[in-house]
C-alpha cells in the first residue's frame, strides 16, 4: 500500500508520477529533498519507499555510510524509521491524520536523514492522506423541536451540524430526513464551505391534530464507501413562540495569542429574539464540538461571551472552528459559525541536537575536515523560527549551514597538539522574534598526536599485602601506567627492573606479566622468615624510540592463623591414666548464681585477631546451671544451685580465635556439688572406681581417712554418753578412761551447755604427759576453770607441751601440770 501510493503522487500532488522521478541527483554539495505519500492508519513496520534506492545508494554501501533518521527537537515524535541492511523507510507507529493534523485540508510530516562517511543530511517529507475512517456523529442522541402552530409555512428551522472529522472527499456530504408531508429538509451551504440542515414548514401545523411529530435526520459522508450517522429529531407542536432567536453574524471571527491566559475573553455573540418574555429570552450554548474544543473555549451562557477554559498553543494547532447556539425560551434555536485564529508568539528557543561529532581529530587534519554535524530546529513560525548559528569561543574552528537547519563545524586551520590538546567551543543558536531567544551547546573537540609521551603509573610507589602460606602463582598486585599516546605508542608493557628482593643473582620472589601488569607469586611467603620486600617495575611503551618509567612496589607479608588455640588449664586429657588425674572443683550447693567454679586458661600463637580468644560452652551434664565468660574464660554458675541438680558435672568448653577460617581447642572441667570436701569423696571415689593402678592406690587413701573419720565420731559418742552416766562424780570435772592416763578438756563447761545430745560438737581428750600420776594422786590437782567462752575461743592448750621449749628457745613446761584443751566444733554431712 505505501509503495503504491509513494508512486502515485508527486510532488505537487500528480498520481501519473512515480516517486522515484521526484528526486534530485544525488550530491554531496547540497542537500536533496524527496517527497513521499502514504495512506494514514497504517500499522507499525509498514513500507513508506525505498529511501536509500531513491537516495543513489547500493546495498553495499549502506554499512559504510550508516544512513540512519536524524532527530528534528525534542517535541517531534518519531514517526519512522530506516533498516539498516535494506536502506528501506519504515512506518515506526501507527499514523492517525486527524490526531497529527486535525481539519487542515493536507497533513505532511517532514524530517530529516543523515549518512555519514562524508556526512550529508537529506530532507524527506511524508504525505499523510486521509481515509474514511470516520463516521459522522451528533452530539445528540436526539433533537427536540418546538415549532408554534400558527408559524406560516415556509419558515426554515435550523437543525444541529454533524461533525466529521476526516476531510475532502472523506468529509460531510449531504443530509437526508425521513419523507413527513408537513417537513420537508432543506441543505445550505455556508462561506467555509460547510453544510447547514434546516428544517423547512411545508404547511402550517394543527396541534389538536397532532401535536408531535419524530423525524430522523441522517448525515453521509463523500467516502468509499460512504459512512453514516443518525440523530432522532422529536418536534412539539405549540401554540406561540413564531419568532427564532437571529444572530447578527452568520460567522464570527477572532485573532488571538497563543498563552493566553486561561478565562481571558476572545469574542462575543449576540443573537435576538422578536417574541416577548420567556419566548423571547436567549441562552447560548456550544453545539456539536469535539472535546478538544470543549477543552479550550466555553461561552457564558446569559451573555454570550466566549472565553478560554485552557491554554492555546500555536505549535500545536493555530485554527479552530465550532458552532455557537441560541435557544429562546420557547425552544425555537438557531446557529452561527465562530472561527479563532491563535498567532504565534516566540515562546520556544532553538533546539540543537549533536548528530554527529569526530573526535579526536589527528593534528595532520587538513583545513576543512568536519569534525560535527549539527540539526537547529526552533517550533516557532515566521521569524520566530528563523535561526542563525554562531561559534563562541578562540578554536581553529568555523561553521557552516547547510540546507534544511544542518550546519556543519569543520577545521578553519591547522591543528598543534602542542598548543592545545583539545578545544572547547560553544555553538550559540539565536532566533529573530522580539525579543529573540536563544541556546547554546558546547562541543569538546580533542587532538590526537605521536609518540612524545613516556608512560606514566597511577602511583609512584605501590604497596600490597600478601598472606603468608600463599599458593605459588597467586596475584599480588596489579600496576598500571597510561600513555597519552594512541596506538602503538600508547600500547605499555611492563618489567621487572630489580629491588630488595634478596641476594644477588637470587630468584625473584615475584613475576610480572608484560600485558596486564600483574605481578604474581614465585613461591610461597613465610611471615616469620621474611616480613617485607621492594621490587621495580618499568612500563615501556611500543614506540620508536620507546619511552619508559619506573615503579616501586613494597610487599608486606602478613600473619595468616595457621596455630591453634593451647589450653594450659585444666591440663587436657590424655587417655585413661591421666583421666584419673583431670583437675575437679568443689561447689557448695549452697552456691548461687554467679559463684566462681574455676577458669579455662588458654593462649594462641598468632598475632592480632588470629590470638584473640573466646570461650564458650560446648557441653554440660546440666546445661542450664554454668556459663563461661565469652573473653575471660571464667566458668561460674547461672543459676543457684538446687538438690536435684546431680552431684557429678562435666563440663566441656571450646576456646575459639578470631582467624579465618578460626582454630579451636577444648577443655573438659569435673565439678562436683557438695558443701565439703569430705561430702565430695564418696562422689570423687565412685569416679575413680574404674581408674587404673594410680586410681586405686587414691581409692585406699580415700577409704582410711573415711574409717579414720567414723572411729573419731564413734569415740566422740562414747564419750558423751560416759559423762552422763559418771554425774555422780566431781561436778566440775568428767573423767575420761582412765584417769590416771587422761585429763578431761570438757570439765569446765556449766552443766546445762554439756547436756543433750550435742549434734554438732563433741569433746576430745588430750593425753596427758608420759610421766603417769600416782593413785595416791587421785583426784587430781585442781584444773582451772575457763568459762564457755574461753574454751570456744581459738587458743590453744592452756599449757605447753614438754616439747614446746625446745622449739621455742624457752624453758620446758613442768611436765607433771594437767593440759587443758579446747572444745572442737565440727560439722557433718549425713
Amino acid at each position: 500500500m505505501a509503495e503504491r501510493r509513494r508512486q502515485r503522487r508527486g510532488p505537487g500532488g500528480g498520481r501519473a508520477l512515480p516517486a522515484a522521478l521526484l528526486l534530485c541527483l544525488w550530491c554531496r554539495a547540497a542537500a536533496e529533498r524527496l517527497r513521499y505519500a502514504i495512506p494514514e492508519e497504517l500499522a507499525a513496520g509498514s513500507l513508506v519507499g525505498p529511501l536509500a534506492r531513491d537516495l543513489g545508494l547500493s546495498a553495499d554501501e549502506l554499512p559504510a555510510r550508516k544512513l540512519q533518521v536524524a532527530s528534528a527537537g525534542k517535541k517531534q515524535p518519531k514517526y519512522f524509521s530506516v533498516n539498516e541492511e535494506n536502506g528501506n523507510l519504515y512506518v515506526n507507529e501507527r499514523l492517525d491524520r486527524e490526531e497529527m493534523c486535525g481539519d487542515s485540508a493536507t497533513c505532511s510530516v517532514s524530517f530529516e536523514v543523515m549518512v555519514h562517511n562524508p556526512l550529508n543530511i537529506f530532507r524527506v517529507e511524508v504525505a499523510i492522506e486521509d481515509v474514511n475512517d470516520n463516521s459522522p456523529v451528533f452530539s445528540k442522541a436526539a433533537l427536540d423541536l418546538e415549532i408554534g402552530e400558527f408559524i406560516p409555512p415556509g419558515a426554515r428551522f435550523p437543525l444541529e451540524t454533524a461533525r466529521d472529522a476526516d476531510v475532502g472527499s472523506n468529509s460531510l456530504l449531504t443530509y437526508q430526513l425521513t419523507s413527513n408531508p408537513s417537513l420537508t429538509l432543506a441543505v445550505t451551504e455556508n462561506p467555509d464551505g460547510s453544510k447547514q440542515p434546516e428544517l423547512v414548514l411545508e404547511r402550517a401545523l394543527d396541534r389538536e391534530k397532532q401535536s408531535s411529530f419524530e423525524l430522523v435526520l441522517t448525515a453521509v459522508d463523500g467516502g468509499d464507501p460512504a459512512r453514516s450517522g443518525t440523530v432522532q429529531v422529536r418536534i412539539n407542536v405549540t401554540d406561540a413562540n413564531d419568532n427564532p432567536p437571529v444572530f447578527s453574524k452568520k460567522m464570527y471571527e477572532a485573532r488571538v495569542a497563543e498563552n493566553l491566559p486561561v478565562g481571558s475573553l476572545v469574542l462575543k455573540v449576540r443573537a435576538t429574539d422578536a417574541d416577548a418574555g420567556t419566548n423571547g429570552r436567549v441562552s447560548y450554548s456550544l453545539g456539536n464540538v469535539p472535546d478538544s474544543i470543549s477543552a479550550l473555549f466555553a461561552v457564558e451562557r446569559e451573555s454570550g461571551e466566549v472565553r478560554t477554559v485552557g491554554p492555546l498553543d500555536f505549535e500545536e494547532r493555530n485554527k479552530y472552528s465550532f458552532v455557537l447556539e441560541a435557544r429562546d425560551g420557547g425552544g425555537l434555536v438557531s446557529h452561527c459559525k465562530v472561527q479563532i485564529d491563535v498567532t504565534d508568539e516566540n515562546d520556544n528557543a532553538p533546539e540543537i541536537t549533536i548528530l554527529s561529532l569526530s573526535s579526536p581529530v589527528p593534528e595532520d587534519a587538513p583545513v576543512g575536515t568536519v569534525v560535527a554535524l549539527l540539526n537547529v530546529n526552533d517550533l516557532d513560525s515566521g521569524e520566530n523560527g528563523q535561526v542563525s548559528c554562531e561559534l563562541s569561543g578562540e578554536a581553529p574552528l568555523s561553521i557552516v549551514a547547510s540546507a534544511g537547519g544542518s550546519y556543519k563545524v569543520v577545521t578553519a586551520s591547522a591543528l598543534d597538539r602542542e598548543q592545545a590538546a583539545e578545544h572547547r567551543v560553544t555553538v550559540v543558536a539565536r532566533d529573530r522574534g522580539r525579543p529573540a531567544l536563544r541556546s547554546s551547546a558546547e562541543l569538546v573537540l580533542e587532538v590526537s598526536d605521536v609518540n612524545d609521551n613516556a608512560p606514566v603509573f597511577e602511583e609512584a610507589a605501590y604497596s600490597a599485602y600478601v598472606a603468608e602460606n600463599n599458593a605459588a602463582g597467586a596475584l599480588v598486585l596489579r600496576v598500571q601506567a597510561r600513555d597519552a599516546d594512541a596506538g602503538a605508542n600508547g600500547r605499555v608493557s611492563y618489567w621487572l627492573a630489580g629491588g630488595s628482593a634478596g641476594a644477588a643473582g637470587a630468584a625473584p620472589p615475584v613475576s610480572v606479566e608484560a600485558r596486564s601488569g600483574a605481578l604474581y607469586a614465585q613461591r610461597s611467603f613465610d611471615y616469620e622468615r621474611c616480613r617485607e620486600f621492594a621490587v621495580a617495575v618499568r612500563a615501556q611503551d611500543g614506540g620508536a624510540p620507546a619511552r619508559s618509567s619506573t615503579a616501586t612496589v613494597r610487599v608486606f607479608v602478613l600473619d595468616r592463623n595457621d596455630n591453634a588455640p593451647r589450653v594450659l588449664w585444666p591440663a587436657p586429657a590424655g587417655g585413661a591414666a591421666r583421666a584419673a588425674a583431670s583437675p575437679f572443683e568443689v561447689v557448695p550447693r549452697s552456691a548461687e548464681a554467679g559463684y566462681l567454679v574455676a577458669k579455662v586458661v588458654a593462649v594462641d600463637a598468632d598475632a592480632g585477631r588470629n590470638a584473640w580468644l573466646s570461650y564458650e560452652l560446648v557441653q554440660a551434664s546440666e546445661p542450664a546451671l554454668f556459663r563461661v565468660g565469652l573473653h575471660s574464660g571464667e566458668v561460674r554458675t547461672a543459676r543457684a544451685v538446687s538438690e536435684r541438680d546431680a552431684a557429678k558435672q562435666r563440663l566441656v568448653a571450646v576456646v575459639k580465635d578470631h582467624g579465618q577460617p578460626a582454630l579451636s581447642a577444648t577443655a573438659t572441667l569435673h565439678v562436683v556439688l557438695a558443701e565439703s570436701l569430705q561430702e565430695a569423696l564418696p562422689e570423687l571415689s565412685e569416679r575413680a572406681a574404674g581408674a587404673e593402678a594410680p586410681a586405686a592406690e587414691l581409692h585406699f587413701y580415700l577409704v582410711l581417712a573415711l574409717a579414720l573419720l567414723s572411729a573419731l565420731f564413734l569415740l566422740s559418742v562414747a564419750l558423751a554418753v560416759l559423762a552422763r552416766l559418771r554425774r555422780a562424780g566431781p561436778p566440775a570435772v568428767l573423767r575420761c578412761l582412765g584417769a590416771q592416763r587422761f585429763s578431761v578438756a570438757g570439765a569446765a563447761f556449766p552443766a546445762d551447755f554439756c547436756e543433750g545430745t550435742l549434734p554438732y560438737s563433741y569433746n576430745l581428750c588430750v593425753a596427758a604427759p608420759a610421766r603417769a600420776l600416782p593413785e595416791a594422786a587421785w583426784p587430781p590437782p585442781p584444773v582451772p576453770v575457763l568459762s564457755a567462752e574461753e574454751l570456744l575461743s581459738g587458743d590453744s592448750c592452756q599449757k605447753p607441751s614438754p616439747n614446746s621449749g625446745a622449739e621455742t628457745g624457752e624453758p620446758p613446761a613442768d611436765p607433771d601440770a594437767p593440759q587443758v584443751c579446747k572444745a572442737s566444733r565440727s560439722r557433718y554431712s549425713h
